[in-house]
C-alpha cells in the first residue's frame, strides 16, 4: 500500500498536478461567462475531467520528449524519467489514459467540443518539440493553456463567441510573459544544448521588458472584456488586483538577481488565476 501511495506521489509530482490551480479557475472563469452564471453540474464535471486530462497529457509529453535534455539540466535531472523513479514505457501509458480521458470528456460535452480535440491535442505534442527550433516557444505554451478558458466557453456555449477569444488571448499572454521568466535560469544551459528561447537570445535585461510588456497587453485585453460582457465592478477589483499581483511579482525579479522566480511562478501566478476567478464569479454569479 505504501508503495502505491509513493507511486501515486511521484506521478502527480512528474506532472506537478498542483499547478493545475494555474489553468483551473481560467477555464471556471471561461465557463461562468458563458452561461452568465453557473453551468449546470454535467458540464462542470466534464470540464474538469477534461482539463485533467489535456493538462496531465501535457505535462507527460512533456517529461517524456525531454527527458534526455532534462538529465543534463542541472535543475531538472531529479525529475522522475532520469532518476528511474518513472520509466518511459509507464509514460506512455499514462499518456494515452490522459488523452482517453480528454477525449471522452469533450465527446460528453458537445459535438464541437469533440471535433476540436485533435487540434487542441497538435498543439499539446507540438510545444514540447518548439524549443528545439523557435524563440516562440513561450507563446505556444500560452496558446496551449489559453485553450482552457476558450475550450471550457465552448463546452458552455456550443459556438466560438468574441469575448471568449479576449479572455483567451489574455491567457496566452499570461502564461507567455512568466514563462519567459522561468525561462531565465536556463540562459546558460539552453545555450550550450542549442535551445531556443527568448532570454537565450535577448539576455535578461530584455527579457525582463519582454514579459512585462506582455503582461501589461494581458492586463487590457481583460480591461476590455469589462465592457464587451459587461460586467461590473467587482470583475474590475478582481483585475486591479491581478495587474497589482503583476507588478509584485516582477518586482520580485531583478537583473542581478534570480533567487526569487519560483515564489514569481509559482505563488503569484497561483493568486492571478484564483483573484481573476473569485471576482468573476461574486460579479456573474452572485451579484447579478
Amino acid at each position: 500500500m505504501n508503495n502505491i501511495f509513493e507511486k501515486t506521489r511521484i506521478i502527480l509530482e512528474m506532472i506537478k498536478f498542483s499547478h493545475t490551480l494555474f489553468a483551473l479557475p481560467f477555464a471556471f472563469m471561461g465557463a461562468i461567462l458563458s452561461a452568465k452564471g453557473i453551468p449546470s453540474l454535467n458540464k462542470i464535471f466534464w470540464i474538469l475531467i477534461a482539463m485533467v486530462g489535456a493538462r496531465s497529457a501535457a505535462m507527460f509529453l512533456n517529461r517524456l520528449i525531454d527527458w534526455r535534455i532534462d538529465a543534463l539540466n542541472p535543475r531538472t535531472k531529479g525529475r522522475a524519467i532520469p532518476k528511474g523513479l518513472i520509466t518511459p514505457a509507464q509514460t506512455v501509458v499514462f499518456i494515452i489514459i490522459s488523452f482517453i480521458l480528454f477525449f471522452l470528456a469533450a465527446y460528453m460535452l458537445n459535438p464541437l467540443c469533440l471535433m476540436l480535440t485533435p487540434l487542441a491535442s497538435a498543439i499539446l505534442i507540438l510545444y514540447s518539440y518548439t524549443k528545439r527550433f523557435t524563440w516562440a516557444s513561450h507563446l505556444i505554451l500560452g496558446l496551449a493553456l489559453s485553450m482552457a478558458p476558450m475550450g471550457a466557453w465552448i463546452a458552455v456555449a456550443g459556438r466560438f463567441e468574441a469575448p471568449a477569444f479576449v479572455l483567451s488571448f489574455a491567457v496566452m499572454l499570461w502564461l507567455a510573459g512568466f514563462d519567459i521568466l522561468y525561462a531565465l535560469q536556463d540562459i546558460e544551459f539552453d545555450k550550450r544544448m542549442g535551445l531556443y528561447s527568448i532570454p537565450r537570445f535577448l539576455g535578461i535585461r530584455k527579457s525582463l521588458w519582454v514579459s512585462r510588456l506582455l503582461h501589461f497587453f494581458m492586463a487590457i485585453m481583460l480591461f476590455f472584456l469589462y465592457p464587451l460582457m459587461n460586467l461590473g465592478i467587482f470583475y474590475l477589483i478582481g483585475v486591479a488586483l491581478a495587474s497589482m499581483l503583476l507588478i509584485y511579482e516582477h518586482s520580485l525579479i531583478k537583473e542581478g538577481d534570480l533567487s526569487k522566480i519560483n515564489a514569481a511562478f509559482f505563488n503569484a501566478n497561483a493568486y492571478i488565476s484564483l483573484s481573476l476567478f473569485t471576482f468573476t464569479f461574486i460579479d456573474v454569479v452572485i451579484m447579478r
